[in-house]
């Protein structure tokens, strides 16, 4: 324990304030200040919210109309009651009286739906003007939530789908016709606002959410670091490698690149300057391993949940597929932060200051909810809601004999209260993508986008996949994973298939691109939070993630040439084991490359020789293969020679 309690220390030194951190990147973290009974009552109420949506999920058999419009109405009304219309200094318990009106006109308007479900499911296209107002009105209220939690940039999207379908997408003549229209198709259809992300998001992202915000107060964030330290804290630059593992152990129960970042950087970062690494560097290893979490099982992001909804395969099954290309995400960043420790001569944790292992074991009761909900979801014996409520019941009970993190009554209301609120930037940035979906459905503006850049790659799947790669990381820019996965999804991911690609592999490649926004300038939100806490050049440590990154640019052009990676056409365990041993191998090349080491810094011969024998071994033929290997071994040969020659003793 020696260890935290140095960690606590340096992290308390540092002059960044995190909960300013989070503020600033963190759209979610920016709420109205509540304090005494108010605060107990906005609690009570996020709570109650939340053991609604288990009863909904669970046991609940309403008509999809009524149990959508009604989750979404609660959403509205949370959304204006926990987040304040701008930024800044907010005044204690005060709701100004244009978001009272905003939030009693948005949640009427939602429930005005759930009441009336079985006529405007009758009655067809006949809408009275009345009800396309009241359609306009819980549009744009929860256009205003999603603001407020989730950011501007997926509301430009969205308003550009929009006005493209107003202006040209629709076929009626009056542009009163088509405002009609396209009210009623996002309103009061499931093609819109109640289409399939927010019909995911209210089945099982909400009892993740809910479970992950249990599972964080057992405790299990700090036994993670320390089983972090443990494994690899005495390594030649160990903070920056507990950093990496740390952080691929916290993905598996939070899907959040900022949170992550935030949480462990206040940790990691410090002791990785302290140790000798750069400000930009210490978090650019934090953050790129931290925007890992969304693609780390079992888990991984909300988008993840959506994908297995549209592709129509298990939950269970997707998370199996995911692990090897998450595990070469992390291979990737660990080998370079190895090499960046070699070349500095950095050292590890010294010894005496590491947790002591029967410390560790006397805590690894704490990952029995983990453990259970990935059986239960592997087993597929239960439903995935069924699942997570187990594992929530376990989360429960552990933190029992945990008494430094013990579930008092009071925490446990906060636990339910802390899930209820991160649903809702997560349900709203849902809500807007299932409008941005519609109004691509709605238009017939995917075949356009298909057509187009079908032509446009010219029957080249490397093409195709490059525009694709494009597309996801200009959209991703400050639009939640989420959200982009869900345009992505519908835009490009039909357009990979077209070319070849496996469906799955499509939308794996999608996913993979819509998260490295988060680390890609400009607007990389989990490298600026890093910087803050490092004090650190943002803009360069928003380069150094993408340099550390490079794996999460590699591996989805090697699921999406040879997906087998992904188990799908997986003929002989030969194959799986020779694709993970290459697509490795290439991460080294790259990564070595742009590190510029291996055993000694290497000349700008050597490293266009990594680079190129990295980058063949993306293509999945044996030939390109075995010229790979072949290049990177003369890196290595020649490096070793070359280092035997500088250590050699001179002659007397």
């Amino acid at each position: 324990m020696a260890l935290f309690r140095k960690k606590a220390s340096a992290a308390a030194a540092e002059p960044a304030d995190l909960e300013s951190v989070m503020k600033k990147y963190d759209r979610e973290s920016n709420t109205r200040i509540w304090e005494g009974k108010p605060k107990l009552v906005v609690t009570l109420v996020l709570a109650a919210f939340s053991v609604f949506c288990i009863y909904v999920t669970l046991w609940a058999t309403w008509l999809e109309e009524i149990r959508l419009t009604s989750f979404v109405a609660l959403i509205v009304l949370l959304g204006y009651l926990v987040f304040p219309a701008r930024k800044g200094v907010q005044r204690v318990n005060h709701m100004p009286w244009y978001d009272i009106v905003l939030m009693v006109l948005g949640t009427a308007s939602f429930l005005y739906f759930t009441f009336n479900a079985m006529t405007i499911i009758q009655q067809g296209s006949r809408f009275a003007t009345y009800q396309i107002v009241i359609g306009i009105i819980g549009i744009l209220t929860l256009a205003e939530v999603c603001r407020r939690s989730v950011g501007l940039p997926i509301l430009i999207v969205a308003a550009g789908f929009v006005l493209y379908a107003l202006i040209a997408g629709l076929a009626n003549p009056t542009i009163g016709g088509r405002l009609n229209y396209l009210v009623r198709y996002l309103f009061y259809t499931k093609e819109g606002v109640f289409s399939t992300p927010i019909n995911t998001c209210s089945k099982f992202i909400v009892v993740f959410i809910i479970f992950g915000a249990f599972l964080e107060r057992t405790g299990i964030a700090d036994f993670f670091i320390q089983a972090a330290n443990v494994l690899v804290g005495r390594f030649s630059g160990g903070p920056a490698k507990v950093a990496v593992v740390a952080s691929a152990l916290e993905g598996m129960v939070s899907g959040s690149s900022v949170a992550n970042t935030v949480g462990s950087g206040s940790i990691t970062i410090p002791l990785m300057k302290k140790t000798g690494y750069s400000p930009e560097f210490a978090a650019a290893a934090e953050a790129s391993a931290s925007t890992g979490g969304q693609i780390m099982p079992p888990i991984m992001g909300a988008a993840a949940f959506l994908m297995a909804d549209i592709i129509q395969v298990p939950y269970s099954n997707l998370i199996v597929r995911a692990i090897l290309p998450a595990v070469l995400y992390f291979a990737g960043i660990f080998i370079a932060v190895h090499l960046e420790a070699k070349k500095m001569g950095l050292r590890g944790i010294p010894k005496e200051q590491l947790p002591k292992v029967r410390n560790l074991i006397g805590k690894v009761y704490l990952l029995i909810p983990l453990v259970l909900l990935i059986y239960l979801v592997s087993s597929s014996t239960n439903t995935i809601q069924t699942a997570a409520a187990i594992a929530i019941i376990a989360a429960i009970v552990v933190s029992l004999f945990n008494k430094d993190n013990r579930l008092t009554p009071k925490r446990f209301l906060e636990a339910l209260a802390a899930g209820g609120q991160g649903t809702v930037a997560v349900a709203a940035a849902c809500g807007i993508a299932g409008i941005i979906s519609g109004v691509i459905t709605a238009t017939g503006l995917a075949n356009l986008l298909i057509n187009g850049i079908v032509a446009l790659a010219g029957g080249q799947v490397i093409i195709a996949l490059f525009l694709t790669m494009v597309c996801c990381i200009i959209l991703g820019m400050g639009v939640p994973t989420t959200a982009n996965y869900c345009i992505m999804a519908a835009t490009c991911a039909p357009i990979l298939v077209r070319m070849g690609v496996p469906v799955i592999a499509a939308h794996f490649f999608v996913f993979y691109f819509g998260i490295v926004a988060d680390l890609t300038p400009p607007v990389a939100l989990a490298a600026y939070a890093g910087s803050a806490i490092a004090q650190s050049n943002p803009m360069k440590t928003a380069l150094t993630s993408t340099k550390l990154a490079i794996g999460a640019f590699i591996v989805p052009y090697v699921f999406a040439l040879n997906p087998v990676m992904l188990l799908e056409n997986l003929q002989s365990p030969f194959q799986l084991v020779q694709i993970a041993i290459t697509s490795l191998l290439g991460i080294f090349g790259v990564s070595a490359a742009l590190e510029g080491y291996v055993m000694q810094k290497m000349n700008w011969i050597q490293r266009i020789l990594a680079a190129a024998g990295g980058l063949m071994l993306i293509d999945p033929g044996l030939a390109t293969d075995a010229v790979g290997v072949a290049l990177l071994a003369v890196v290595v040969v020649w490096q070793l020679l070359s280092s035997k020659r500088r250590n050699k003793p001179a002659q007397a």
